[in-house]
């Protein structure tokens, strides 16, 4: 029997694009103000830059097909997740929370397929000692501010194949989803979390 364990976890991000746009148009009104290059780009590099955010959703499914299933724990499955976003969230914050956690996403402004690939990152890292037939799969829904959609990413494969482009640099020809490892030849697709998907 195999089986996987999996959580979804909440977080934000803060757009990377939005933000150099803002950098560059700062500069350039810091040049005119009379500031120098060199001041202004200190400036900039000393203060957090000002980016929409999204409120994002990820999950994680991992599987070992073996006994070391039960080294996977929930928590630290929710750690991978929200520490792959810009920023973890809270139910209940007081101003100096609202602070810490806009401060922080803002100086770690994160696309959507960054999140899932540091959730694939730190699965690797996390368990090392998992061999190449465990599975993972990844995936990202960033619940837009100011656009008409929300942007969607996922990620899958085996532990292996995973490895392997990380050492290679290559992208696997093949990447095994959910229902061929866990035996359904059938090429159903069964991604177990959807999300709308549009241009950025």
């Amino acid at each position: 029997m195999r089986r996987v364990v999996g959580v979804e976890a909440e977080g934000m991000t803060a757009c990377p694009c939005a933000q150099l746009m803002i950098r560059e148009h700062s500069l350039v009104e810091l040049r005119e103000a009379g500031f120098s290059e060199a001041e202004a780009g200190r400036a900039l590099d000393a203060l957090p830059v000002a980016t929409h955010n999204q409120r994002g959703r990820g999950a994680i499914l991992i599987g070992t097909g073996d006994a070391s299933d039960a080294a996977i724990d929930a928590a630290d499955l929710v750690e991978i997740v929200e520490n792959a976003m810009s920023s973890e969230t809270y139910d209940l914050l007081k101003r100096p929370d609202e602070f810490f956690i806009v401060n922080k996403a803002h100086r770690n402004p994160k696309f959507v397929e960054d999140v899932v690939r540091g959730i694939l990152a730190r699965s690797l890292d996390v368990y090392g000692d998992f061999d190449d037939d465990a599975f993972v799969f990844a995936s990202q829904v960033n619940y837009e501010s100011i656009h008409k959609h929300d942007a969607f990413a996922e990620a899958f494969g085996t532990f292996g194949e995973l490895r392997g482009e990380l050492h290679s640099g290559l992208m696997a020809p093949h990447k095994t989803d959910l229902a061929e490892w866990l035996g359904d030849k059938r090429g159903v697709s069964n991604a177990p979390f959807s999300g709308v998907s549009g241009p950025r």
